[in-house]
């Protein structure tokens, strides 16, 4: 009777070994920062010359590049700052690499079954609506991967700068594969009906308790990339980077609507601009967009670029001996643009938008 209930136990035991997947494990340990001091120092300086505007309306909404701190942090602060939130969906990227060593998968979103996330500050929460995204979405329209989410670095990214303003921030980590526009339709349709019940069940409002947040860098541009439809030099450089100030301001600003959210997905298509997000924006706009709609009936989705810059322009930023640093080079043969939007809730007949900096 011992030898049987000390079976029992033992099965229990490894039972909650196997079920308890622990903390996510970092993917880059180098372009990202993963203890306080570096954290804190990187955040004195970037906040120091922040000068965003200050007076836009709260924000339920927003696009953040991913890139290394080192390059992108200045654009990160402008979103970053002004997420006050309990809780934050993550739309983010499923990059080449990572299709590669999950056999490409197409057409659904991937979760993870991670008990938390790894933070600078300590582990980073996860939120219910994670599994009950598992009950309730179609089977066929996801997958619970941790090998995918623990290759994948579009998400991870968001952590540092999200628990620095919140420490006890919770994440929805959600990757979005490549899949046809009528899919983002369909798939964005049923996640946005989960996510309004889940806000309703539980008395929680958008931008005040959750925010959206879509990972994304811009143009990845020049020869190392296989992208060079707008000229080398400083006269591609150029011209790439007004097409993706462009994109921004004709697709990502003002009043949200769908006919937008399909251009910039046709503006990012390849052979016209390479960038990461080319999935992930489309598809949480659709899914913010339609739980916005069904919370806020009476108001409208509506944006503005807060901050746009590009690896070659910018160069890094002058950090020395902080810990981290960068994983790739910034040339006119390679460089990456990057961009932060804002969006916000407004009356129908006040939903114009101006584009910033």
């Amino acid at each position: 009777m011992a030898k049987r209930a000390v079976f029992s136990i033992l099965v229990l035991a490894v039972c909650a070994i196997v079920m308890a997947q622990g903390t996510r494990p970092v993917r880059d340990p180098i372009g990202y920062v993963w203890s306080p001091k570096p954290m804190n120092r990187l955040m004195s300086y970037l906040l120091s010359g922040d000068h965003s505007d200050a007076g836009m309306k709260p924000l339920v909404a927003g696009i953040c590049p991913h890139d290394d701190f080192l390059y992108a942090g200045p654009v990160y602060v402008p979103i970053m700052k002004r997420i006050h939130t309990k809780e934050v969906i993550i739309f983010g990227v499923t990059h080449h690499d990572v299709r590669m060593a999950t056999k490409d998968p197409k057409n659904v979103l991937i979760l993870d079954s991670y008990d938390n996330w790894k933070g600078p500050y300590g582990p980073v929460g996860i939120s219910p609506l994670r599994e009950i995204l598992k009950k309730k979405l179609p089977s066929a329209d996801y997958l619970v991967s941790n090998k995918a989410q623990a290759l994948e670095h579009s998400i991870e990214g968001m952590v540092p700068f999200l628990q620095y303003f919140n420490r006890r921030i919770k994440i929805t980590p959600v990757m979005v594969t490549g899949m046809p526009f009528e899919q983002m339709e369909k798939l964005s349709t049923e996640l946005a009906d989960i996510i309004v019940a889940y806000m309703r069940k539980n008395n929680l409002k958008p931008g005040k308790d959750v925010f959206f947040l879509i990972s994304s860098d811009a143009n990845h541009y020049g020869e190392d990339f296989k992208n060079t439809v707008f000229g080398t030099g400083e006269k591609g450089h150029d011209a790439a980077v007004a097409n993706d100030r462009r994109i921004a301001r004709e697709f990502l600003s003002g009043k949200v609507t769908i006919k937008k959210i399909h251009n910039v997905m046709e503006a990012t298509e390849s052979g016209k601009a390479l960038w990461c997000g080319h999935f992930s924006i489309p598809f949480g706009m659709l899914t913010t967009m339609k739980v916005l709609r069904a919370l806020a009936p009476s108001k409208e989705m509506a944006g503005q670029v807060l901050s746009y810059a590009d690896t070659y322009s910018n160069g890094p930023i002058p950090l020395r001996k902080s810990g981290f640093g960068v994983t790739a080079p910034f040339s006119l043969q390679h460089w990456v643009g990057h961009l932060s939007t804002g969006y916000w809730l407004m009356d129908r007949e006040k939903s114009g938008a101006k584009v910033g900096k």
